[in-house]
């Protein structure tokens, strides 16, 4: 009597689905979870553009609901919010419904662009990871962080207690910050140091660049006042 196992075929695992990823990249933090994330299959840049589109949009709409919210407590405090239909929450919704989509497009815009300086660092550093894995990994990131953010800016509108929400932001954000690092890594098997590098060293640059251009713009416009005043005088002397 043979006593041969029949072949079975191996199952492959199944890929997780957009919530599982998004549970994963937050709450294990450490570069195998993100590794991982790299290796999948379905470590696509597409895949992350229509993530943080998703979450940009929902933090849009919320944030922008909460501060409707705020301004209009405000305003009926003054005593002048009966002056708009609906208190203006119906102008604020239509206003998050229009504009949401717009301002998702342009944070996933800058998010192509963040990931890309990004990468670029990280291969100047000797990674191995690509473009779209780290994108892949930064989106399932960013977009359930977007979406936490627009809960917590939401409930920011709640009179006494909206300053601990956003403080809970910046602590959030500070987080985030170290699992882009722990995701750089696990991407790009590298040091600490190089990936804090990376991560770091564009932000710091544009921030530099920013603070430059913003200097420049701020002379300009000095010397055109003082151009503009000093011609006022003289033709204001007799």
């Amino acid at each position: 009597m043979s006593n041969e196992v029949p072949n079975t075929p191996m199952l492959e695992p199944r890929p997780n689905s957009m919530f599982q990823t998004w549970v994963n990249a937050l709450s294990k933090p450490n570069e195998q979870t993100y590794a991982a994330m790299a290796a999948s299959p379905n470590a696509k840049a597409s895949t992350a553009y229509l993530w943080v589109f998703i979450g940009a949009l929902v933090e849009i709409i919320l944030s922008v609901l909460g501060q409707g919210t705020a301004m209009r407590a405000m305003m009926e405090q003054r005593g002048v919010g009966g002056n708009l239909p609906g208190g203006g929450l119906g102008f604020t919704l239509i206003g998050a419904i229009c504009g949401g989509p717009i301002g998702a497009v342009i944070t996933v815009i800058f998010f192509a662009i963040g990931v890309a300086l990004v990468q670029w660092v990280a291969k100047l550093f000797g990674g191995r990871g690509t473009y779209e894995q780290l994108a892949y990994t930064f989106g399932a990131i960013a977009a359930p962080f977007a979406i936490i953010t627009g809960v917590f800016n939401l409930l920011g509108a709640i009179p006494f207690v909206g300053l601990c929400f956003r403080i809970l932001i910046g602590l959030a954000g500070l987080y985030v910050l170290v699992l882009n690092i722990m995701a750089a890594k696990g991407v790009n098997g590298f040091t600490w140091g190089a990936a804090a590098g990376s991560v770091l060293i564009p932000g710091v640059v544009v921030f530099l660049v920013c603070c430059c251009l913003v200097a420049g713009i701020i002379a300009l416009s000095g010397a055109a006042l003082g151009n503009i005043f000093s011609t006022i005088n003289q033709s204001l002397t007799p």
